[in-house]
Parts: C-alpha cells; structure tokens; sequence
C-alpha cells in the first residue's frame, strides 16, 4: 500500500505550456494490450499454444492483493491464460522454493512472477534466484540482470521496460541527452541507469544516478536534459529544480489525505507536476503515466516466454 501521510493543498496555480505533452501511459498501455489480444487471436486461429502466466501470491497484503488481481484481468483480456497460487502468510520459505520449482518445471506455464514483497521470514533474493531465468518474466534474475547489462536480449524489468516503451512510442530523442536518475533501486532506478546509457534507441544518454545521500542535488537535476524520479517523497522535485525543456518521468506514487477529494485522498508523484509540467517537454502524470505501462511490460515478457524468443 502506498505511504500514507498528511498535505496541505496547494493553491498556487502553474499554467501548463501549450508546447508540454503529457505522456499518456494509460493509452500506451491499453494500445500494447490491443496489440498482444491481436497476437493472441492469430495463435488461436493457427492452433498454437496459448501464453500462460503465473503468480504466486504470499500472505494478505491489500496492494499486492491489488496488483495481482489487476494482473489477472489483463491476461483474460488479452485472452492468456493465467494461474493464481495463493498461499497462507506461514508459508516457510523451503514451502514456496518447491512451489517455485514445480512452476519452473511446467512445461505450460510460460512465465511466472512471485509478487513482491514477501513476508519477512523469507529471504527474497532466494526466491528471486530460484525462478527459471527462462520463466522471469518480471525481470529479476541475477542472469536476466547481467544480460541487459550486455545489451543481450532478456525479459526486462517491467517498470524500466514501460518507461522504455514510453520513450520509444512518444519518440523521445534521448542520444547524448544528460539523463538524471534519482533513486538506485533494482526495480526502477538501477536497470534504467543501464538501459538509458546503452546504444540502443531509446539509450545514448550520459547518466548520472542520484540517491538519498547524494549532496546539492539540485546542482544535477538542474542540468537534466531527462529526469527519471523514482524517490517515494510526494512533490520532491520542484520547478526551481529542473530546466526548461526538461523531460521528465515521474515513478513515484503516494497516498497522501486530502480535504478536497470525496474519498479523503489522493495520489501523488515524486515531482510537484503543476509547476514542473509548466517547465517539462514531456511529463508523465500521476496516477496515469509510468503505472499502467508495469502490467503491459509484463504481458509483453510474457508473449516472448511463449515463443521462446530470449531462451531456445
């Protein structure tokens, strides 16, 4: 569930230039599904074998409920198949490792995800390790990994690979751009530091990576050609802290209360989009931007474990 804290409503009102595109991830998202459904039919009329994800769910937590549900639905959408493995939060670690490798040795299940975070009791980086590298279709394993890094084909993790998606439908110039990352983590800011250096479009960039104990980090976002925010602090970024032209990708979402909404809430990004918007090129928007893009990347990993297209 997202981090839930207190906000004054901001009344300052930023007017967005009529040259700033918003960038659309719920479309993009719904197109890609489109086009996958589209696949699908043909691999039905041909006779051929369905792609079939899986999702092994641990415990009872309300968002990863959320999310994997959603993820459900998009696979009968498209017309996958998909397998739900609900399991109790006791379940010992040894228990979901032979869950684990039972997935990894059905020949019909094509890929799988183990949805994050686990309980505390069981060591993720196990888990993560032990699922087939063929079958990671969320992106994750150490091979997958260090086969990105090579700029070898692999599934990609699914975030970094709708923002991917994003730069590339928009058609985003990125070479030679100075792309500023704030955030290092293995799901968002890591993988996108790799794959907006690499020499693929998009990619080209030189990139710095900012985090938590970066100093004047002011001094970096202000030379961004491209922003990548994935920090979990609503509003971080401000206008004063980016340049004119700037594109930027805003990963974070946050639950914050709110006396102006009927449901009592609502949901912020890393950047302080009014004001920044006025600023950006390009700006993803929150909720509506890099989120809808995370289950279409998993479908698309998914599509290329059923044709075996990264692993013969």
């Amino acid at each position: 569930m997202p981090y839930l804290c207190s906000a004054r409503d901001d009344t300052k009102i930023y007017k967005i230039k009529t040259m700033t595109t918003i960038i659309d991830g719920k479309l993009i998202s719904l197109q890609i599904q489109e086009e996958i459904a589209a696949e699908v039919k043909a691999i039905k009329v041909n006779n051929g074998k369905i792609p079939h994800l899986a999702a092994i769910l641990v415990g009872s937590d309300g968002a990863s409920e959320t999310y994997v549900g959603a993820k459900v639905k998009a696979c009968e959408k498209i017309g996958f198949k998909s397998t739900m493995v609900r399991l109790s939060e006791s379940t010992t670690e040894k228990e979901l490792l032979y869950i684990v490798e039972g997935l990894n040795n059905d020949a019909d299940i094509d890929g799988y995800i183990v949805q994050l975070p686990l309980p505390k009791h069981i060591n993720e980086h196990n888990i993560v390790q032990a699922i087939a590298p063929q079958k990671d279709v969320d992106g994750f394993h150490p091979q997958n990994i260090g086969r990105m890094a090579l700029n070898l084909p692999t599934y990609l993790p699914a975030t970094p690979y709708g923002i991917i998606q994003l730069f590339e439908r928009y058609k985003i110039d990125t070479a030679g751009k100075h792309c500023v990352i704030i955030g290092r983590s293995h799901i968002v800011g890591s993988p996108m530091s790799i794959l907006m250096a690499r020499n693929n479009f998009p990619g080209n960039c030189t990139v710095t990576m900012c985090h938590s104990r970066t100093a004047n980090l002011k001094e970096y976002t202000l030379k961004a050609d491209i922003l990548i925010v994935a920090l979990g602090k609503p509003e971080f970024i401000t206008a004063e802290m980016v340049k004119d032209g700037v594109v930027v990708i805003d990963v974070g979402i946050t639950r914050v209360i709110s006396e102006v909404t009927k449901s009592g809430y609502k949901l912020l990004g890393d950047v302080k989009y009014d004001e920044v918007a006025a600023k950006a090129s390009f700006i993803t928007p929150v909720p509506g931007g890099v989120g809808p893009m995370t289950i279409a990347s998993l479908l698309m990993n998914t599509l290329k474990a059923s044709r075996k297209e990264i692993y013969d």
